[in-house]
């Protein structure tokens, strides 16, 4: 038995204690939260934390086989550049790509991560996840938009899923985006008979992708005719919306990735399919585009909202405190409460893991993780806030 405790806990099963008394198992698993109302009784082998307790993070988008490309992009690119350039990166892959994968793993972990839905285009991260505190979701992520090249497309991504089945890691089919897709591989994609119930898709991360669906213009249009992509081979969803309503598999949990350039229209669309969670990705946003996403209209049409740290392509770290705190800067409106409701237990529910994870309740197991270095008076997130894992 062990007893924790600190200066505030969000528990995500209720409001915010003060104080409270934490008790878990020698596996972590919690056997009792008690509300002291601020008043901790002395105990023997207590430990206190001056900061903020809370449940373990759930990180819902990251591509940990990227972490070997940190700082190889500028910021700033935008989508159509940042694409290109991750394709020119993968013609010369260097050495060192899995061990970069191992050591980022192991730092996602120590700094509150307990579960994560992971995007793998390859299987560099397998070695990583197969020893990894963290337990994954690998989303083996199919994209290729000439229809000629479907077969050839799933066939590389069902070599991807064999290697997992074999490793025995969690996994699923996952389309990239309704952009980069062809019909006929979203089809193939969408009837994948191993899948884990979860699935993700990027989804309305920049203004042209509206444009070469709906009128086969703008700058991916123009990307796509100067790799060779004749436009009469073209065969892409008509919209956003026709994409996860009619083209994608309708079981399980589906993530929506980034979601800069959501508008209300398609978000209530998309929302009758039910069982879809909106992530955010702020600080991958503002690395690629500056952009951040429209929270206050997901907030209002009552979004489940999720948290990812997409990848260190694409971000300067992978920790989900960052991330919150650029959210709680841009929208100040947002309490810590609500941001840790997101990346924890709006998480857990996304992947299907809040028996377990999610929130500090009895019987569950989501790990208990300290923020350090807030404003704990007006319980905000500072410059300088770090979480770590204590158990």
């Amino acid at each position: 038995m062990k007893l924790f405790s600190a200066q505030y806990v969000i528990t995500c099963s209720g409001p915010p204690l003060v104080r409270p008394l934490i008790e878990t198992a020698g596996d972590g698993t919690v056997i009792s939260v008690t509300d002291t109302g601020g008043n901790l009784p002395e105990r023997s082998s207590l430990a206190y934390y001056n900061g903020i307790i809370v449940p373990g993070f759930v990180n819902c988008h990251c591509h940990l086989e990227l972490s070997h490309y940190r700082n190889r992009i500028g910021v700033g690119t935008g989508l159509t550049n940042f694409i290109g350039a991750i394709r020119r990166l993968r013609e010369n892959e260097p050495a060192g790509a899995v061990e970069e994968a191992v050591k980022y793993d192991s730092l996602m972990a120590a700094t509150g991560v307990v579960a994560c839905a992971d995007i793998c285009n390859g299987t560099g991260s397998f070695r990583a996840k197969e020893s990894s505190s963290i337990e994954y979701v690998s989303l083996i992520e199919v994209f290729g938009i000439n229809p000629e090249s479907a077969g050839r497309r799933y066939g590389e991504a069902l070599a991807v899923a064999r290697e997992a089945l074999h490793r025995q890691l969690r996994h699923n089919m996952t389309p990239h985006s309704a952009y980069s897709m062809s019909l006929p591989l979203m089809k193939m994609v969408s009837e994948y008979p191993h899948g884990d119930p979860v699935s993700s898709i990027h989804f309305m991360e920049s203004e042209s992708e509206k444009a070469l669906l709906q009128w086969h213009e703008g700058d991916l249009f123009e990307y796509y005719r100067g790799s060779g992509i004749n436009e009469d081979n073209l065969v892409l969803p008509e919209s956003h919306s026709d994409a996860i309503l009619n083209h994608t598999s309708a079981e399980g949990n589906l993530i929506l990735v980034h979601n800069t350039f959501a508008d209300a229209s398609t978000v209530r669309e998309v929302n009758k399919r039910g069982n879809t969670w909106w992530c955010l990705c702020a600080g991958s946003n503002l690395y690629i585009t500056g952009k951040m996403p429209p929270v206050r209209m997901l907030r209002d049409e009552q979004c489940n909202i999720v948290v990812g740290t997409d990848s260190l392509a694409s971000n300067s770290t992978l920790s989900i405190t960052n991330e919150l705190r650029i959210l709680q800067d841009a929208f100040p409106e947002l309490s810590l409460e609500e941001l840790v409701k997101w990346a924890c237990l709006n998480g857990a529910r996304a992947l299907g893991m809040d028996s377990w994870a999610g929130s500090i309740e009895p019987g569950k197991r989501p790990g208990l993780v300290l923020i350090e270095g807030a404003d704990l008076a007006g319980k905000r997130l500072l410059p300088g806030s770090k979480a770590k894992r204590v158990i």
